[in-house]
């Protein structure tokens, strides 16, 4: 079989930036069987040598959602009022939350574990951001079977919402892998960053609605209230516990700042992919 031969010239698709984005597309479609394999792979040796196996995807959110229901019954922390169970919206919010955080990280780390085929081998790159979002779905089909297994032993019945709930699923991995794509050309060059990013996410876990109701006045709803994980959160939960979307425009424009953050951290990635190559490899 013929090999492919790229020529690349003054008038590429640097200086053409519908060429670039029909090469970004053609080099998605082409890295598609090369990303499932990659995802067998990951996904296999991920599993491989563990006893409790795809527990493991769940045992960190429900270990989380442990310990804030016996804050909770303990008095330790004194919560509002929540309109479902508190421990269905803690479960759910934790279990949403974790999907949020394997496709915010999946990049990077799809990247940083392929640093030796880069340097060696011309594949489409796009194959390793497809992984990474293969692998965070592989992972949340897990979690959302546990969360349907558990809903009716709260008497809580999903209804209609159930239909778009997966938008929701969905909204939240784009708006991850979207945040995670950006950072990841810094956090190649810099290891900072995947020390600090953990922090930043603990914190703003705890100005998102998982653990906690929405505040109803002072700075803490302020900061709720900016945050754009707040609809994302929100939404999915009232999808997947038939509650009622308040914040469904919101969502529809996170969701779409998301996609166009996307495409911009994408076009940046692909860029600075050759750089970063040819640091790692001196």
């Amino acid at each position: 079989m013929p090999m492919k031969t790229t020529v690349y010239t003054p008038d590429s698709s640097l200086t053409n930036p519908f060429v670039m984005i029909r090469a970004m597309f053609a080099d998605l479609w082409a890295g598609r069987e090369l990303a499932w394999r990659l995802t067998v792979r990951d996904i296999s040796a991920q599993y491989r040598r563990t006893i409790l196996g795809l527990l493991w995807a769940l045992i960190l959110p429900l270990a989380n959602t442990l310990v804030w229901l016996y804050l909770n019954a303990s008095g330790i922390v004194v919560l509002q009022e929540t309109d479902i169970p508190y421990p269905v919206y803690v479960f759910t919010g934790t279990m949403l939350w974790a999907i949020f955080m394997d496709s915010l990280n999946a990049p990077m780390s799809q990247t940083h574990s392929a640093i030796s085929m880069l340097t060696k081998l011309n594949f489409p790159r796009e194959a390793l951001l497809l992984a990474g979002v293969y692998k965070t779905l592989f992972n949340s089909s897990i979690k959302i079977v546990l969360l349907l297994c558990v809903l009716p032993f709260f008497k809580v019945n999903p209804g209609w919402g159930l239909a778009l709930f997966p938008v929701g699923i969905l909204a939240l991995i784009l708006t991850g892998t979207a945040i995670g794509l950006f950072i990841t050309p810094v956090g190649m060059l810099y290891s900072d960053v995947g020390h600090v990013l953990p922090l930043v996410m603990q914190f703003l876990m705890y100005a998102t609605p998982v653990v906690f109701a929405m505040p109803k006045a002072g700075l803490a709803a302020k900061l709720f209230i900016l945050n754009p994980l707040t609809p994302l959160i929100l939404t999915a939960r009232n999808w997947l516990t038939g509650g009622s979307p308040e914040y469904l425009l919101y969502f529809v424009g996170v969701s779409a700042a998301a996609f166009v953050l996307l495409l911009v951290s994408w076009i940046g990635y692909r860029l600075s992919l050759p750089i970063l190559i040819e640091r790692m490899s001196a």
